[in-house]
């Protein structure tokens, strides 16, 4: 009796972890950044909008860059004001899925509908899909297939939700940044646009320009970077 329910546990466990290494650490097949051969990057932001979204964009005005923001369902129904601000500045639009909740704490149907719901689901696509925490389930990468979507992940994370200062966030974030990079920044964390000044007048240093992510424009991630990103994923 015990092993009967020792072995279907088993593999349902190994399966989580498969997909852990796989779609989000590795990041195989989902979209990554550039080939580096372009001297482009794109700054990207999760979870909003948010209270900070107009800051953030006041930011961007002044530096003149672009940026793509991943939003949520219960965002973008709070601060419509905010969403058709980031529209009308011309920044990217994208999904980060109907609930802020891991692929692996979602049943497949609620998953299906967290991969499904898009701020541009009317429009034409292509459509990205940032799963929240970059998580994923053993079934996320064949709902995003049959959805319609295509994952995008990222390479460099400004890390803004730790309590680290603006100047320490920044020099730690542009010393991982590349040609080609996708930046991950959160919009809602109060040093965001501070650290956000700081990565702007750092790129523009190192003659690096913001550009929108669909515009870089990110490639699939192969097995070689795969391999890469796992270590950073997990040791860096």
């Amino acid at each position: 009796m015990r092993r009967g329910w020792l072995l279907p546990l088993g593999a349902a466990l190994l399966a989580a972890l498969l997909a852990d290494v796989l779609g989000r650490a590795a990041g195989w097949g989902a979209l990554g950044p550039a080939d580096g051969r372009t001297r482009s990057v794109a700054l990207t932001f999760d979870d909003g909008p948010s209270g900070r979204t107009p800051a953030l964009l006041a930011v961007l005005a002044r530096h003149g860059a672009p940026a793509t923001f991943f939003v949520t369902a219960p965002a973008a129904a709070r601060w419509p004001d905010h969403l058709r601000a980031l529209r009308e500045a011309g920044h990217g639009l994208e999904a980060h899925g109907r609930w802020h909740t891991h692929a692996l704490r979602l049943p497949p149907w609620r998953e299906w509908a967290q991969v499904k719901w898009h701020p541009r689901a009317a429009e034409p696509g292509p459509h990205l899909y940032r799963p929240p925490y970059g998580g994923h389930s053993p079934f996320t990468r064949l709902l995003a297939r049959l959805a319609r979507r295509q994952v995008a992940l990222w390479d460099v994370e400004g890390r803004d939700w730790t309590p680290a200062p603006a100047a320490d966030l920044a020099a730690r974030t542009l010393a991982r940044v590349r040609p080609g990079s996708v930046l991950l920044l959160h919009d809602g964390p109060a040093v965001t646009p501070e650290l956000l000044e700081a990565l702007l007048a750092g790129l523009r240093e190192r003659g690096l320009t913001p550009v929108l992510l669909r515009d870089l424009p990110p490639r699939r991630i192969g097995w070689r970077e795969g391999l890469r990103r796992v270590g950073t994923s997990y040791g860096g």
